[in-house]
């Protein structure tokens, strides 16, 4: 993985620019969501944008223009803040897995993300691609690359694993997954968007999550799914 000037960039099979957005400036207006360390003052932010040129083309859009919407957006909500940007690609092979976003920020040597690799199961006989659920760990990798699932989203996905082969009803998801919680439990539609969002977070291999229609969801065994633990 490599870094490219935006302004040198011509065509990749993978981008992502590193700028400025509103969103993130409100957060960073929060002062419960960021820690200053004392004796230190925050000078700016990084914003990794999992993106890629076909994405942006299919919008009517391309990375330049996302790039100059953000900084116009910035100079406006902090005048001559516009200047005060660095915009930044990331270069991936092609055939890269994993999250967009993820590889981004591993490419741009974002420590969580390297981190996030260091971390990852080192067996060699692990598969190179596909998924590996760590039960041990209460983690899924992609790929190599740590899902980063909520708690809830690997009680889902392993209690799925565990009666693999059983078309589980989502009566049943809500009854195992939000056990200890019930004040917080959603509602049987809402779980096809818990659904939809984990599914999200394993692109490429979302179909080892299968929908029965009227039933629920059903994990079969899948020649891409290690389960270690």
């Amino acid at each position: 993985m490599s870094i490219a000037r935006l302004d040198n960039y011509r065509t990749s099979p993978l981008i992502a620019v590193a700028s400025a957005a509103p969103a993130a400036a409100q957060q960073l207006a929060a002062p419960t969501l960021v820690a200053v360390p004392s004796e230190t003052e925050a000078r700016g932010f990084a914003l990794y944008v999992g993106v890629d040129e076909a994405t942006a083309a299919a919008a009517g859009t391309n990375l330049g223009a996302i790039v100059a919407a953000l900084r116009a957006t910035l100079a406006e909500l902090v005048p001559g803040a516009g200047q005060e940007t660095y915009a930044a690609v990331a270069l991936a092979p092609v055939g890269t897995g994993g999250r967009s976003v993820e590889v981004v920020r591993t490419a741009l040597r974002d420590p969580r993300a390297i981190d996030k690799l260091v971390s990852a199961p080192t067996n060699s006989d692990l598969p190179a691609k596909g998924i590996v659920i760590d039960a041990s760990r209460n983690k899924v990798f992609a790929d190599g690359i740590n899902a980063e699932l909520t708690f809830k989203e690997f009680q889902l996905i392993n209690y799925l694993v565990e009666n693999e082969g059983n078309t589980i009803s989502r009566s049943e998801i809500i009854d195992f997954v939000w056990a200890d919680d019930e004040l917080n439990a959603p509602n049987e539609r809402t779980i096809d968007v818990h659904v939809r969002r984990l599914r999200s977070k394993i692109a490429g291999y979302e179909d080892i999550i299968r929908t029965v229609r009227g039933g629920g969801y059903r994990f079969d065994k899948h020649p891409d799914v290690l389960i270690e633990g």
